[in-house]
């Protein structure tokens, strides 16, 4: 009897060694995005009031900004959310029937907020942030879910994410999962009153402010426990700062009643909401109640200082300063004051600013290149902008004009070099 070649039997070897573990990723794909059981919650009638608490939580997680489209009905979603990994669109939240939620039941909508688990079965991505959601109540999801189903049915077919392989497959978010998630309820902190318990579950679970405040790893996931030491938006262009670090967006030195205004009205004595957050204020906590605010206010000053490393306070060239000196007086000067001190309260002043001031530059760019917009609310209907100046000064001028604020007065902010601009652009 003759033997196959001993390459043959190689390859052969191999192809069943492939074969065999194909069929148990298949399996574990196929286990892993099986149904998760979930214990059935109670049977609850949709009352006004239900509906009504419903509308409040789904202003506290902010859930139309990403799930309506510019000009498209309300929570119709459709809306594109850009990621390192591709686009992924926004669900319809309507109760249409056909493409929306108008078959989920309560339970089904609980293992999408706890889990990360569509109806069908299929693993959500985590740019709907179940991370953070999986913190919220059983009973906030049903009051969620009750006032989801209150509005009126649209018909609008859910987009198909446009995500690069492998980010494109279940398996993919299986392994993440098994990475970087675990549901984690809210547990209150026994040795803290209610009104700080109130306050972090807001922050943590339906506010998720560490999907923007806390620092990404290569595959887009943030840490398990509190973490709000900043971080770069991915493809926003916008740096989230540390709410950790009073140098950069912490309040722990801040009256109560200061933070409570920034986050009621998007503007105070030491600063605005501008970018990301203006949104978020427009959108979400400019519709909260004060208990809730204070709750929040009172979290965030209870969160332990931690100082980022010292920023690198390398000086432009004499000639580059030069030229941001002259630019500041042209087009700054007016508002902001000759040594950085402004004398109206609507402008601030940029001598300390922390905008100015912080390690990073990308915000600073932000607004000289497009503008600095506060976000129009009750309290503050009419709010003063600043004016984009991208359109008329080079990259290089507005390096320049950015080295020069962040090295003048008694500011000692390193550098920024005009490819930092081309970037942010």
């Amino acid at each position: 009897m003759k033997h196959p070649p001993r390459g043959l039997a190689g390859i052969r070897l191999i192809a069943a060694l492939l074969l065999v573990l194909v069929i148990a990723g298949a399996l574990w794909v196929w286990q892993a995005t099986r149904l998760i059981p979930v214990e059935p919650g109670p049977s609850v009638p949709h009352t006004a009031g239900l509906v009504e608490r419903g509308a409040y939580l789904a202003r506290a997680g902010n859930c139309a900004a990403c799930h309506t489209e510019r000009g498209g009905a309300a929570y119709a979603g459709g809306k594109g959310i850009a990621t390192p990994f591709g686009t992924v669109y926004a669900s319809n939240l309507t109760p249409d029937a056909e493409t929306g939620i108008g078959r989920w039941s309560a339970d089904d909508f609980w293992r999408a907020l706890h889990h990360g688990q569509s109806r069908d079965g299929r693993l959500l991505y985590p740019a709907f942030p179940y991370p953070d959601y999986a913190r919220v109540t059983r009973e906030d999801s049903d009051a969620l879910h009750a006032f989801l189903l209150s509005l009126p049915p649209v018909r609008e077919p859910n987009r198909t994410h446009t995500l690069r392989f492998p980010y494109d497959t279940q398996a993919a978010l299986v392994a993440w999962r098994s990475l970087f998630f675990s549901p984690e309820p809210f547990r209150p902190d026994t040795t803290q009153p209610a009104e700080w318990n109130r306050g972090a579950y807001l922050t943590l679970g339906l506010g998720h402010c560490m999907a923007c405040h806390a620092p990404r790893n290569a595959l887009g996931a943030t840490a398990n426990k509190p973490d709000f030491s900043g971080g770069q938006i991915p493809m926003q262009g916008w740096y989230a700062p540390s709410l950790a670090s009073p140098k950069e967006a912490g309040v722990q030195d801040w009256p109560l009643d200061e933070v409570v205004r920034l986050l009621r009205d998007g503007h105070g004595a030491r600063g605005a909401a501008m970018g990301p957050m203006a949104e978020v204020v427009a959108g979400s906590t400019s519709h909260l109640r004060e208990a809730d605010l204070r709750s929040m206010g009172l979290y965030l000053q209870s969160l332990p200082v931690v100082e980022p490393p010292a920023p690198d306070a390398e000086s432009a060239e004499p000639q580059v300063l030069a030229l941001g000196q002259r630019l500041y007086a042209a087009k700054c000067a007016l508002c902001h004051g000759e040594n950085g001190l402004s004398t109206e309260p609507e402008f601030p002043s940029l001598d300390g600013h922390r905008t100015v001031t912080m390690a990073s530059s990308a915000n600073l760019l932000r607004v000289i290149i497009g503008g600095g917009f506060p976000p129009t609310t009750p309290g503050n209907p009419a709010p003063y902008g600043m004016p984009p100046f991208g359109q008329e000064l080079s990259d290089a001028e507005i390096a320049a004009l950015a080295s020069y604020v962040r090295g003048a007065w008694s500011n000692r902010a390193s550098r920024v070099l005009p490819l930092e601009v081309q970037r942010i652009r």
